[in-house]
């Protein structure tokens, strides 16, 4: 075959840096493929979907897989294998950006497994790639044939210095005071994920309004892509009608729809709701059944499929009408609230957060410097000194499930709690912080859960955070013409609902959001609504767990590790480390301390650490002793060390210095030895330093009262 050649289309962003799709050079035999360009950033996106369904799927079988090459900024991965290996935890959190953005515009009843795969292949390390993920991957879909509702493109937008940037570089997001990343089509808004410095609802609305213009260019780029591109992106598959039973839809509805609405009005619990509605399933299967074989064979296979649309439709409509939630609860009322902290008396720090049937239990660590956590990924190598990590074990819903690793949602779930929080740790933080959350009972909001959890667990352990953080999930039910925003949603109200919308924050702003909207056509209005409604709702909690705990305790837990620094010259780093750690260990070994030391903005910085006070204290004394600069005037208590015919060396903590015979005392001195002895104990002050040997004079005489002369 002879050179590819490719089809391409620019467009710039607000700041004028020029972005380039190109489809038809790399991958062709992937269904749809293309690379996407800014600068020397290079991702390139693939799509790949089965011709036929997969048989008696239950949901939508689309992966979407992120990854960075290191070879894309010039590096060999670290590893012993030399080579990329399972996704990191960043590297998730792009995939699930990227398919939480294209999955919704997927076609109902698409059962087809469908695969994305984004590379990013070159990297200048200024623009991020995770703000052109999914204008790669939705450009990929739009070229193929496959069926989708897109085009959609996700930004980055930050307000720096009171500006809203698109797409800002990787600098310029270190004073940000907020960013977020928002994925829309050109019509609507999709996603939007991201964290503030307690920023104002109307800050966020602004972005996200910011961030939609900029993605209507990226959407029209797209279009004009697939029409360059011709038939092979504009005619898509021919999808074969789905079948279906008039028959069936008739029986569920006469059999099921008086016993929903009278689940819906039941208020019932999570357990009970759930076997309400399993027992009417099973009567509707036996009164199928008695239609006879032939009738079974014909439609049968769609009353499961049919009573869970009905029961959907039916629980949403009840929503809707008369504004009655499946537990009782009115739209805007949070499931009662229940805290307690200390409660893991070995941990140091630890607190329960119980809202109606959701339950989380966090638990805190302290450690040093030792423990921050390396990140080693293509782009960057950091180390992170504060960790949330979430579980989900089978048990909080009362399924039986092997134990294996954190999936994807458990690293979403535990990243979008830890921007939360992180935003409210003390500037000045010697520890390494790590809180782990353990969902012990879920019926929705687990991850806001977590995130209260936490917050008062940083309390519990003496951690002065700047002020509480809460959080709320927030959903909505629409028909395109009546919107009910519901506070505080259950796990069923989640599934019903088009929406759900996480805030969290203070009593000040926000901290951290994440939202996946379902439906076409949310209102800018409706969207501040629900902001609005859900303010409401994180006072009131943050009001709740108030009753427990409203600052960070006093002190640490006893058992907590203390901490100390002390800034020393960076010249006296080898001399605290000593040959070979010598001192350094001998030190650590007899205190029972842990002892860190490192060279930041050209001074050293040693940390110890201790859970006993005595031990830290006496560590602290030794290295100030080894590290202490003296200066005139400065006086100390000294040991004579030998003895000279011209004076007498002594010693004074880490020091020596020649106490010179005409500075013994007042009167003349013929012989040291008949004034002063080996190991003798004396006052010694500091006279004058040689500026240029660092040599100091020493006196001893000037300590002493002047005789006064006859």
């Amino acid at each position: 075959m002879g050179k590819k050649i490719p089809t391409s289309v620019s467009f710039n962003l607000p700041d004028g840096k020029e972005v380039t799709i190109e489809t038809g050079k790399l991958a062709t035999q992937a269904h749809g493929s293309v690379v996407v360009r800014i600068e020397d950033t290079m991702i390139l996106a693939t799509i790949v979907s089965a011709h036929e369904p997969r048989e008696n799927a239950a949901f939508f079988p689309l992966s979407v897989d992120y990854q960075e090459k290191y070879a894309a900024v010039g590096r060999i991965p670290g590893n012993f294998f030399r080579r990329e290996t399972r996704l990191n935890d960043y590297e998730i959190l792009i995939s699930r950006l990227v398919d939480r953005a294209i999955r919704p515009l997927f076609p109902d009843g698409y059962m087809h497994d469908t695969q994305v795969i984004l590379t990013l292949h070159s990297s200048d390390q200024r623009n991020l790639p995770d703000a052109y993920a999914a204008l790669a991957a939705s450009a990929a879909i739009v070229v193929s044939d496959i069926n989708w509702n897109g085009p959609i493109s996700e930004v980055r937008v930050a307000k720096i210095n009171g500006e809203y940037v698109v797409n800002p570089e990787k600098e310029a997001l270190e004073g940000a005071e907020l960013e977020i990343i928002v994925a829309a089509t050109m019509d609507n808004v999709m996603m939007v994920e991201g964290e503030a410095n307690e920023c104002q609802e109307a800050d966020l609305i602004e972005a996200i309004k910011v961030g939609h213009e900029a993605i209507k260019v990226q959407c029209k780029a797209q279009l004009e892509l697939a029409q360059l591109v011709g038939e092979a992106a504009t005619v898509k598959r021919v999808l074969p009608e789905a079948p279906s039973s008039d028959e069936a839809l008739a029986l569920v509805k006469e059999v099921t729809t008086d016993k929903i609405i009278a689940v819906a009005h039941g208020a019932m619990d999570k357990v009970t709701r759930k076997d309400a509605l399993k027992a009417i399933k099973t009567e509707l299967k036996e009164a199928a059944a008695e239609k006879g074989d032939e009738w079974m064979a014909e439609h049968g296979s769609f009353i499961s499929a049919y009573f869970d649309k009905h029961k959907k439709a039916t629980l949403r409509e009840v929503v809707m009408s008369e504004k009655v939630r499946l537990d009782g609860r009115a739209t805007d009322q949070v499931r009662p609230i229940w805290t307690e902290v200390d409660y893991l008396p070995a941990a140091h720090g630890s607190a329960i957060f119980n809202r109606g049937e959701t339950q989380a239990l966090a638990s805190l660590t302290l450690g040093t410097k030792l423990d921050k956590k390396m990140e080693d990924t293509a782009l960057a190598q950091t180390y992170e000194k504060f960790m949330l990590h979430y579980n989900f074990p089978a048990l909080s819903v009362g399924e039986i499930k092997p134990m294996r690793g954190p999936g994807r949602r458990e690293v979403g779930h535990a990243n979008l709690a830890s921007r939360s929080l992180k935003k409210v740790l003390p500037d000045e933080n010697p520890y390494t912080i790590r809180i782990v959350s353990d969902i012990l009972e879920s019926n929705g909001s687990s991850s806001m859960a977590t995130v209260c959890a936490g917050s008062l667990a940083l309390m519990d352990a003496g951690i002065a955070i700047k002020a509480p953080v809460s959080g709320i999930a927030m959903g909505m039910i629409s028909d395109g013409t009546r919107n009910i925003i519901l506070s505080d949603i259950l796990g069923d109200e989640d599934a019903l609902g088009d929406m759900d919308f996480k805030v969290t924050g203070t009593d000040k702003g926000i901290t951290a959001c994440q939202m996946d909207i379902k439906v076409d056509g949310l209102p800018y209005e409706t969207l501040t609504a629900a902001l609005d409604q859900a303010k409401a709702g994180r006072l009131h909690i943050l009001g709740e767990m108030a009753k427990t705990l409203t600052k960070a305790n006093e002190d640490l837990k006893p058992h907590a590790p203390r901490m100390v620094e002390i800034i020393i010259d960076k010249s006296f780093i080898g001399a605290v480390i000593g040959p070979g750690g010598k001192v350094i260990q001998e030190m650590q070994a007899s205190t029972g301390t842990v002892i860190n030391i490192e060279e930041v903005d050209d001074k050293g910085v040693v940390s110890i650490a201790s859970t006993d006070a005595v031990g830290l204290q006496s560590a602290k004394e030794q290295i100030e002793k080894i590290t202490f600069v003296p200066s005139v005037g400065d006086e100390y208590d000294a040991t004579v060390d030998s003895i000279m015919p011209y004076g007498a060396f002594v010693k004074f903590g880490s020091k020596s210095g020649l106490l010179h015979v005409s500075e013994i005392s007042w009167e003349r001195v013929e012989n040291v030895g008949d004034v002063l002895s080996e190991g003798q104990s004396i006052k010694v002050k500091i006279i004058g330093i040689d500026e240029r040997s660092g040599k100091m004079r020493l006196s001893r005489k000037v300590l002493m009262p002047k005789p006064e002369r006859n």
